[in-house]
Formats: C-alpha cells, sequence, structure tokens
C-alpha cells in the first residue's frame, strides 16, 4: 500500500519540469501527430511543458525525433501502452531502393528500450519486445540460403536478414552493411523484398515507460494489466528496506526531523545512508567469520582478483555496446581455437601477443593475433576495431573479425601470404630480393594507403607507426597497411588534443613527437615515417647501421643526400628505367624526412613526386638529425593544433 503511495506520488512529481508544472500545458500538434504532451514537447512548446530528454521537432508538417545521431518520422505515440511508432528518415515508401540511412544504436541515455516488462495472465513479469533487428549485407558473390532475402531489383549484391544472426551465419565475402529495427511481425517463409520494405516503411515501435523507472530506483517497473506503470521488487531489495525501516525507527528523530523514508528509493541523509552500510559491513562480516571463516575470504580474495582484471575490460564491452554498425564479425573464443586449430601454426609474436594461422569455413586462410598483453585498459584493441574495423582500401589490411570474452582478445584479419616488408628490404642470405619496379609499386601502394587515412574518411586517422614491419603483402606483393594499436582518430578539420605518451618506433618516429620547439604534431607524423620507410627501400637496409664499414654510411638518409648532390651515386644492378624509380623513391623520401612539418608535403604531393617525371623533382635541404636552436616554433601548421606535452 506505501509502494504503491509512493509510486504515485512519483507520478505527480515526474509531471513537473524545472521546477514548473507541466500538467497545464495544452497538446501540441504536428502533420497526423495531434495529442503531443507529457512527457514529449515540441520544440516550439514553452519551455516548462514536457520533459527536453524527449523533445521532438516539426518539419515540413512532419514530426521528427533525433536519437542517438539519427533521424526518424514519429508516426504514432500511444501513451496507453507507452510506445513511440517511428521510421527512419531513409525510408520511403514508393522507392524499394530507399534504406535506413541511420544504424540503430543502443540508447545510451536509457530514455528509450526496444522491450517492456508486462504482468502476465500467469501472475508473473515477462518481458515483450516491441522490434527485432534487420541487417543489410553486402556479398560479393551471389547468395542463396535460407537466412539471406535478396533485395533485387531494388539493390545490387544485397540481401537482408531479420532477427538475430550469429557470427557464424555471416558467409564469407559478406559485410554488414547496416543494423536497423524492423517491425515486430512475424516472419513469413519465402518472404520478398517488396513485402519486406512495405513493413520497414510501416516503422518499428520503442517503449519510453523508462522515464517512470526512475521513479523505482533501485527497481525496475512494468505494465500492470490497467496498463499502468508499477515498480516491482527484489528479494534482495527488501533486506535494504527493512533495514532502512529499522535505523529509521530507531535514529529518525535525531537525524530527519519529519522526512520519512519511502519504498523506492530510501531517501535518507547522509549520514542514516552511513549507518545503514556500515551495519549491513559488520553483519556479513560477522557472520561470515562464524559460519564460513577462510572459504570466505579466500573466494572474497579471488572475486576482488577477477573484478581487478576484469574492470581492464570494461571500457571494451562499452565501445561495442555503442558501435553495434561495426562490420566485422564477433567470433567467440571456441571458434577461435577452431579456426586456429588449437592454436597449432604461430606466424610470429610481438609485445602484443601471438599471430597465429587459421583457415576460416570458407578455406580461406586467416591471420589470427592474439592480444594478451592488452595495455591501457584495451586502448590498442579500441584502436584497431575503431579505425579498420570501418575502412576497406586495397593498400589496408582487412579486418574479418574479432573476439572479445572476459581476458581474452583476438583480431581475425585476412592472411598475407607473403609476410611483412622487412623480411625482403633487409636482406640475408638465402632470402628473395626484389627488383626496383616491384620496390617501385609497393612504395605507391603504401602511399595511396596512407593518403586514404589522411583524407579519404570521415575522420582524419594517424597510424602513428609506419614501418616495414608493418607492412604486409599479399600473394602479388600488394602492400597493406596494418598494426593500428598506436592509432587516433581526429576531424578532418578539427585539432589534436595534447598527446601524453610518445607514440610510434624509435628510427620511423618524426622529431616533433620528441621536440616541442619545431611545430605541432600533425598528420606530418606520417608522413616522416614514410619517409624513413622510402629511404629503407632504397638503401635495402636500416637507415641506422652502427656496423656501416665506412663512417660516412652510419646513417644512410646522410650518405645517400651527399652521394646524389655531388652526382656520385649509382644504383647497382639496375637498367635505366629503375635507375629513374629508384631515384625518385630516395629524393621523395628525403622530402618527407625534413625535420620541421611544414616542409613536408601532405600525402596527396607525396604521391604526385612518386608518379611525376623525376625532373622535376628537386633536391631538398640535407635532412638533419637534431634540431638547432634558432628555430622557431611552426605556425603555419594548419591541420593541427596541439604540441606534444
Amino acid at each position: 500500500m506505501i509502494g504503491d503511495i509512493v509510486i504515485f506520488v512519483f507520478m505527480l512529481i515526474s509531471q513537473t519540469c524545472n521546477g514548473s508544472d507541466s500538467s497545464h500545458c495544452a497538446s501540441s500538434s504536428c502533420g497526423n501527430n495531434h495529442n503531443i504532451s507529457y512527457p514529449f514537447r515540441l520544440q516550439t512548446d514553452p519551455k516548462n511543458c514536457g520533459d527536453h530528454r524527449y523533445e521532438l521537432s516539426c518539419q515540413n508538417n512532419l514530426t521528427v525525433l533525433n536519437l542517438n545521431g539519427g533521424r526518424y518520422y514519429v508516426q504514432s505515440i500511444d501513451y496507453d501502452n507507452f510506445t513511440i511508432g517511428l521510421v527512419d528518415a531513409g525510408v520511403h515508401p514508393d522507392n524499394c531502393s530507399s534504406i535506413p540511412r541511420f544504424p540503430f544504436i543502443y540508447d545510451l541515455s536509457k530514455r528509450y528500450s526496444t522491450y517492456i516488462y508486462r504482468w502476465s495472465e500467469s501472475e508473473e513479469y515477462k518481458r515483450a519486445d516491441l522490434s527485432q533487428q534487420i541487417m543489410f549485407i553486402k556479398c560479393q558473390n551471389p547468395v542463396k540460403s535460407p537466412p539471406y532475402v535478396g533485395t533485387a531489383p531494388c539493390l545490387n549484391s544485397s540481401y537482408v536478414n531479420i532477427g538475430d544472426m550469429k557470427a557464424n551465419d555471416l558467409m564469407e565475402l559478406c559485410s554488414v552493411e547496416m543494423i536497423s529495427l524492423f517491425p515486430l511481425f512475424p516472419a513469413k517463409k519465402n518472404m520478398s523484398f517488396l513485402e519486406i520494405h512495405r513493413q520497414l516503411a510501416f516503422g518499428f515501435q520503442l517503449s519510453w515507460h523508462r522515464i517512470y523507472c526512475e521513479k523505482c530506483h533501485p527497481y525496475d517497473c512494468y505494465l500492470d494489466s490497467r496498463k499502468g506503470i508499477q515498480c516491482f521488487y527484489r528479494p534482495w531489495n527488501w533486506i535494504t528496506y527493512i533495514l532502512g525501516w529499522i535505523l529509521w525507527i530507531l535514529l529518525g528523530p535525531f537525524h530527519y526531523k519529519g522526512n520519512l523514508p519511502y519504498v523506492g528509493g530510501l531517501i535518507f541523509s547522509e549520514i542514516t545512508w552511513i549507518l545503514v552500510w556500515t551495519f549491513v559491513y559488520l553483519g556479513m562480516c560477522f557472520v561470515a567469520r562464524a559460519l564460513c571463516g577462510a572459504p570466505c575470504v579466500i573466494a572474497f580474495l579471488i572475486y576482488k582478483w577477477r573484478r581487478r582484471h576484469l574492470s581492464g575490460y570494461e571500457n571494451i564491452e562499452e565501445f561495442l555496446q555503442s558501435h553495434n554498425n561495426l562490420m566485422p564479425i564477433r567470433y567467440s573464443y571456441s571458434d577461435i581455437r577452431k579456426i586456429t586449430r588449437g592454436f597449432k601454426e604461430k606466424l610470429g609474436e610481438g609485445g602484443y601477443g601471438f599471430v597465429y594461422k587459421g583457415k576460416l569455413r570458407s578455406g580461406q586462410f586467416a591471420a589470427i593475433k592474439t592480444l594478451g598483453k592488452s595495455k591501457a585498459n584495451g586502448q590498442d584493441f579500441i584502436n584497431e576495431v575503431a579505425t579498420i574495423g570501418r575502412i576497406h582500401h586495397t593498400n589496408i589490411v582487412k579486418l574479418i573479425g574479432f573476439c572479445v570474452e572476459g581476458s581474452k582478445h583476438a583480431l581475425v584479419y585476412e592472411f598475407m601470404s607473403n609476410g611483412s616488408l622487412d623480411n625482403y628490404i633487409f636482406c640475408e642470405e638465402g632470402s628473395i630480393s626484389l627488383s626496383w619496379k616491384k620496390l617501385y609499386e609497393i612504395s605507391l601502394g603504401v602511399a595511396r594507403g596512407i593518403e586514404y587515412l589522411h583524407q579519404g574518411c570521415n575522420m582524419q586517422i594517424l597510424h602513428f607507426d609506419i614501418k616495414p614491419h608493418n607492412i604486409l603483402l599479399d600473394e602479388n606483393f600488394t602492400p597493406k597497411i596494418s598494426d593500428f594499436g598506436l592509432a587516433k582518430l581526429y576531424p578532418t578539420k578539427g585539432s589534436i588534443t595534447s598527446l601524453t605518451t610518445v607514440r610510434g618506433t624509435i628510427g620511423y618516429m618524426a622529431p616533433e613527437l620528441f621536440y616541442k620547439n619545431i611545430g605541432r604534431v600533425s598528420y606530418k607524423a606520417d608522413v616522416y615515417s614514410f619517409g624513413m620507410l622510402l629511404l629503407e627501400i632504397a638503401g635495402k637496409r636500416k637507415n641506422l647501421n652502427a656496423l656501416a664499414e665506412n663512417l660516412s654510411q652510419v646513417y644512410y638518409p646522410f650518405w645517400v643526400y651527399d652521394q646524389l648532390s655531388s652526382g656520385k651515386l649509382t644504383i647497382e644492378d639496375s637498367s635505366e628505367e629503375e635507375n629513374i624509380l629508384a631515384r625518385k623513391i630516395i629524393i621523395t623520401g628525403l622530402w618527407c624526412i625534413q625535420m620541421q612539418p611544414c616542409n613536408r608535403h601532405p600525402m596527396n604531393k607525396v604521391l604526385d613526386m612518386l608518379e611525376g617525371d623525376l625532373k622535376s623533382l628537386e633536391l631538398p635541404p640535407r635532412p638533419i638529425l637534431y634540431p638547432v636552436e634558432s628555430m622557431n616554433i611552426d605556425e603555419g601548421e594548419s591541420s593541427m593544433s596541439s604540441e606534444v606535452k
């Protein structure tokens, strides 16, 4: 009885906004929606009307809801069942080629949900789903499989799947292009895409009942048989409730001055909360010591140990929940074991963990990178999935899928049969030597990949670790940039926030990452790393070699510059055409490793230099290893704004 009274009071309180009573506000209308009232409001309504978290707009006589970056047309609002009907703004009833434009992202603010709890005839709470998932899938080859419905003639090479699809159900050479919501209609067999599109245009439903669940904290709420919102209780909550009332009876006259606690949230003063939890803690300790003793202590230590390790991966799960439109497939750890045949064939290892060779169900080989030593609470994993998981380019390695199960993390890449570039340019006896033409093609491919990262995406991606080891080669020696563990994303016209750590590999890191007085950190850091890579390709050796026969050859950029400027440079074992290609690689590399970022060209200009005529290339200033004191801070760097701290 007390609980019902309290909930009724909360329902009255919820009708106010910013301290003003919104119950006297007149209903608004827009288009076919003639009764827009609490908690909803239009932007044009008075400020004291409705809940601003549930604000709608009226555009061209259509009611519009903006939710997590998506734009939806409001078809209806059912105040009895606490549901709102929505249609993605990209879907048009008369055009079957129109599909959702906005991937549905789980509502992190918890204003809306795809389900509601109802009180069933069997007198128990049951979850009732309001909508189901629909996937738009792009496939390189024709697919004839029951879970896939072809979209022809409306869309080319596309399919849809209604309901929950597991990672194993996604066929090879297929990728998820869009995830949206679909009405909760029973799917008929052999349903055509035209029927599916008609139901898409009909729209899906979300529930906004959770606004009243806030008043039931720490409980949840459900829709009763009279279509009213009620709080339901769990047994462990009653323990807190009873203890709270006991302490209020004993201590209330001294602390509360007439304020009463309530069932839903136990409104007490801070002193009372301290007393409540002190009492609970002491009681638990006494019971644990008396009844369980050492086993309970051991169990508690194990729990704390597990929580300490699992807490480091909570941000990974938050990232995956807020980016559920990612293209890669999510595999289970058992899938990873099957693909690698129990991690049988190891391809390599690094500071991150190990790389194993695997075989997918289609027969395609894959490289599985395990992240056994994840850094910065899984930030390296998030960087890889957030960058490479969203893009597709000929010169960037493809991320097929990933695995996250507690502390077990793995990334599934396409298999590069010829390994990494460093195996070919740092030649040892018995290794394969690549021709100058092939080295030139590899240089062009890497440049195109970096240029795409800098300018071809919605967000500018800075790799920060361009080096031969991270350039993989497929069966045709096509280069693909890999290892985005240090990458960072920035708006294409924004600015970098200050980097708190130096990132990259010594020998390839741009000097502005070390020295504050030469320029600001920007995409030019990747240009510098690419220049060092070009010079190593040209010299077929490490740029810094302390074991070189001549002192002048210890640092290759110095030596090759002096040879070029004096006209003494000879390219061994090369034709006239290959001689030209080698010189273009060297001169372009020397331009890329200039000390000041403003003297380095952006990647589109670097590509022009590699593809252009050798005669049009001028020799840059001689490279230097350390900045001189007379250098001024570069004020002309236009792309990025912050210095390394």
